[in-house]
């Protein structure tokens, strides 16, 4: 079995982001499980981190460390990656020297309801991810823009073009994570 971590950056019930992984969990491979990672964590604090780290923060990691490969799928806020991603992702490096991401093959990936895609927070997330030491699939990239014309009401892939793209990412980042454990 190879387990995948997903870290899905938005909070909102209907996201476009979360559509888009589990339009990914159902190209996988057989033999590939998905764990969705609950981003909704306390604020990161070295004082709450030297305390003891949260019960919900320490399952995250544990989710995290399990995992052989690791998919973030980001909406795209202000130009940047939304505040409760960030925060899941520090969470997750800390504390110093027990960093979750190092040498994990890590995809990126992102939705937005606008014309601009998500090409900003993506290489947020990139930059935070060569920071982290993880192992990060550069190409296929996946910038889904005008999401409304991707998925359904439902969150079902109704594009042809898209799920193709779809397909060949999971095929690259399988082939990566295969190639990486």
């Amino acid at each position: 079995m190879t387990k995948i971590a997903v870290f899905v950056g938005s909070i909102r019930e209907g996201s476009t982001n979360r559509s888009l992984a589990k339009a990914l969990e159902k190209l996988a491979p057989e033999g590939m499980e998905f764990s969705y990672i609950d981003i909704n964590l306390p604020l990161y604090s070295e004082d709450v981190e030297k305390a003891g780290l949260p019960a919900s923060v320490q399952a995250m990691k544990d989710t995290v460390d399990k995992a052989d490969g690791v998919l973030i799928l980001t909406p795209e806020y202000n130009r940047g990656m939304p505040g409760a991603l960030k925060n899941a992702l520090d969470w997750a490096s800390r504390p110093y020297g027990s960093n979750s991401f190092t040498h994990k093959p890590t995809g990126v990936l992102g939705s937005s309801m606008t014309p601009v895609g998500t090409a900003m927070a993506q290489s947020d997330v990139r930059t935070f991810l060569a920071f982290s030491d993880a192992k990060t699939l550069g190409q296929p990239e996946v910038y889904v823009a005008n999401a409304y014309e991707v998925f359904d009401e439902s969150g079902e892939v109704i594009s042809e073009r898209w799920l193709k793209n779809f397909q060949l990412y999971m095929d690259a980042f399988s082939a990566w994570v295969a190639n990486e454990k």
